[in-house]
């Protein structure tokens, strides 16, 4: 299934290479900025009833827009960027239907269970994502932090993903590597995470086409979705088609009810 997305930087929504995010403004690659505010496509994803999609905030300065898009579909987006237990509240009350989380968990690159835990004595398991977003060294994959520029410990494995699905109850995975150049999804992660997880994940990263959301679908049976972001027309790219992403939601709801 395709799952939407809100990608906020500065206070606007905007689609940015990923591998170009760092404390260097200089050398930020940004693929689109719209000129729509983000409560125009929480309506969108509101009256086509998409579920699940992420508001991410990367960086600073995009608290109200956050807040906008939460307000104008209360109950229907998740939201991630600077989650802790101080403000994770204040997020679920504003209308995230979960947080997601990734920076706040890891302490000098190693997943800290303590901080773990306490975040979820006030979320909930059921209302956190885990963000294990992550960056490819020595053929592996590496969860990555501080705006994908931070290699941790944590390799995703399938015994990595067996032991932190008990602590929430979804993960968000995007390939850091291939996030906005629009040139193809990573099948070798596709491929792991749809053979590893054991709990509802969303990949992102490098989707280009209609062809990669139902290519997705097969490879992992329906397990995996797909978020697809700077090819995609609502942001300003030609790869696919929002309207296509929503009759391939509905075409693959009628199959399950069969």
């Amino acid at each position: 299934m395709f799952r939407p997305c809100i990608d906020l930087h500065e206070g606007k929504v905007k689609q940015i290479v990923g591998g170009t995010l760092s404390s260097n403004p200089n050398e930020l690659k940004t693929n689109f900025i719209s000129e729509r505010p983000p409560e125009w496509y929480a309506k969108l994803y509101r009256k086509d009833h998409l579920q699940g999609g992420h508001i991410i905030k990367l960086g600073p300065g995009n608290d109200n827009a956050a807040l906008q898009a939460l307000s104008a579909y209360p109950g229907g987006l998740q939201i991630g960027g600077g989650i802790t237990p101080d403000n994770a509240a204040q997020w679920l009350d504003a209308g995230a239907s979960h947080v997601i989380v990734t920076s706040y968990v890891f302490y000098n690159g190693i997943l800290d269970y303590s901080r773990l835990s306490s975040l979820i004595r006030i979320t909930g398991n059921k209302r956190l994502v885990l963000d294990l977003s992550c960056r490819q060294r020595h053929g592996r994959y590496y969860v990555v932090t501080d705006r994908w520029q931070k290699f941790t410990t944590l390799e995703i494995t399938p015994q990595t993903l067996e032991t932190l699905a008990k602590y929430c109850d979804e993960f968000l995975i995007h390939a850091a590597d291939v996030e906005g150049l629009c040139l193809g999804i990573d099948f070798n992660l596709v491929h792991l995470l749809s053979e590893s997880s054991p709990i509802p994940t969303t990949y992102a990263g490098g989707a280009n086409s209609l062809a990669d959301l139902k290519e997705v679908t097969r490879i992992s049976q329906g397990k995996l979705d797909l978020t697809i972001g700077s090819a995609l027309d609502i942001f300003g790219g030609s790869g696919v088609k929002y309207t296509e992403l929503i009759q391939f939601n509905h075409s693959q709801l009628k199959e399950l009810q069969k």
